[in-house]
Parts: C-alpha cells; sequence; structure tokens
C-alpha cells in the first residue's frame, strides 16, 4: 500500500504589504506545495512582488476586509484539492520557517486545527496594548467553552480538510479569526495550538486601533451568543415538552 502524502497550501492574507511578501512567500515555499496570496486591493506592488516570488495571486478589486480574504483562500484551495491548509501573515510578523511546527499535529493524526499561539512562547516584543487587547478577546470566546485557546486572534493556522470544507464563515473583519474557531469547535474539531514567535514593528496606540480592537470583541460576543442560542432554546423546548 503506497502512502499518500497530503498536498499543503499556504495562504496568505495581504494588503499593502510589497515590502515583505516576496520574502514570506520564498520562505513558504520548502515547506508546502502551493503559496496562495489573496491580494485585498492593495494600491502598492504587493501582486506584481507576490507574482515574481512564484505564488499564485488572487486579488479583490477593492479592500473588501480579512474575512472576505479567508473564504477566497479557502474557495481556492478547496477548488484546487488541496488535503490542509496554513494561513501565514503577509507582513512579515510570522516565521514561515516554523510552519512544520503546525503541520506536525495534523500529519500525526493528533488534531484538526492548529494555531500558532504568541502567548505559549517569549515574545518580549508583543506592544503590551495588543497583548491586552487579544487576551481580553480571546477571554470572551473562552467563556462558557469546554474547548480553551491561548490566542484567539492569531492568523498563523493550519485546518485539515474535513474542517474548512465544513466552515460557514459570515464574518468581514478580523473576528473571522474567532468565527472560524467557533464553527470549529460546533463540528467537534480536536483543536491544538503549539508556541510560535512573532516579529512586531514599533508599537503604535492610536483612536483606530482602539476601536478596530472594540469592533472585535463586539463582534466575538455577537458569535458566541448567536452559536449559544439555538441549543438554549432547544434545551428550554425540550424541557417544557417534558414537564
Amino acid at each position: 500500500m503506497i502512502d499518500v502524502k497530503p498536498r499543503v497550501v499556504a495562504v496568505i492574507p495581504c494588503y499593502n504589504t510589497a515590502s515583505h511578501i516576496a520574502e514570506v512567500v520564498t520562505k513558504c515555499l520548502p515547506h508546502v506545495d502551493q503559496v496562495i496570496v489573496v491580494d485585498d486591493g492593495s494600491t502598492d506592488n504587493t501582486t506584481i512582488e507576490a507574482s515574481k516570488a512564484g505564488a499564485q495571486v488572487i486579488r479583490h478589486e477593492r479592500n473588501m476586509g480579512y474575512g472576505a480574504v479567508i473564504k477566497t483562500g479557502f474557495r481556492e484551495a478547496q477548488i484546487k484539492g488541496n488535503d490542509i491548509i496554513l494561513t501565514i501573515d503577509g507582513d512579515g510578523q510570522n516565521n514561515p520557517d516554523e510552519i512544520p511546527l503546525l503541520l506536525e499535529p495534523i500529519l500525526g493524526g493528533e488534531a484538526d486545527l492548529v494555531i500558532g499561539s504568541r502567548f505559549l512562547s517569549n515574545n518580549p516584543n508583543m506592544p503590551s496594548y495588543r497583548k491586552f487587547g487579544i487576551g481580553v478577546i480571546t477571554s470572551l470566546f473562552n467563556l462558557g467553552s469546554r474547548t480553551k485557546v491561548s490566542d484567539g486572534q492569531s492568523g498563523f493556522r493550519a485546518y485539515r480538510r474535513k474542517i474548512f470544507e465544513a466552515l460557514s464563515l459570515s464574518e468581514k473583519g478580523m473576528s473571522v479569526s474567532i468565527e472560524t474557531l467557533e464553527e470549529a469547535r460546533k463540528r467537534g474539531a480536536i483543536i491544538k495550538e503549539v508556541p510560535i514567535s512573532c516579529l512586531y514593528s514599533l508599537p503604535t496606540l492610536n483612536l483606530k486601533v482602539i476601536r478596530h480592537g472594540l469592533r472585535v470583541a463586539l463582534s466575538v460576543v455577537k458569535i458566541r451568543l448567536k452559536s449559544s442560542l439555538p441549543s438554549f432554546i432547544g434545551g428550554k423546548i425540550a424541557r417544557n415538552q417534558s414537564l
């Protein structure tokens, strides 16, 4: 019997990352079978640089948001018949040489979804405001759940095919990171985390960043309520019928 090696694709969401994307693509290629860059309406040379580096590029004509980028990448990966999707940021924050760390639990049959967690390793350069914001969002996701994670906002992940095919995503922004976890959790996926490093640029806290964090936090609450409401209603109906 011949073992068939799973086909792995890296999906890289991008918006104005021309200065980093070629290096990210080049470093991803030795670890995967294909690299797909989804350019979310960049106004710089992101598409050109990604193509020159060897990636297949799908370009949105206008900026549609991180959620739309993830859905485009997942859809293309399914069409190409890939067995594992790996998502990694295109701005150089993640280290592509850590890709094997995320693939190992899936290839070994230990997980369906693997998160690269920035909180399981020492990342001294993470800005304190970012650490606080991610911590709040992750805590909201973990509230009342048996399946808990340490980094609900990490975009460095790997998904087994049966999971990414089953996801039904509607979020348009960064809250899709939580939505994918909630969808996977509802479907009984085995979720595992591995420690990763992360490189940050100089910290800048401003009103735009604060508003973004609040929007994501509110979206997380909405996602959790939407997920738990049918179970609550179903349980209430069942109890009333038994009276």
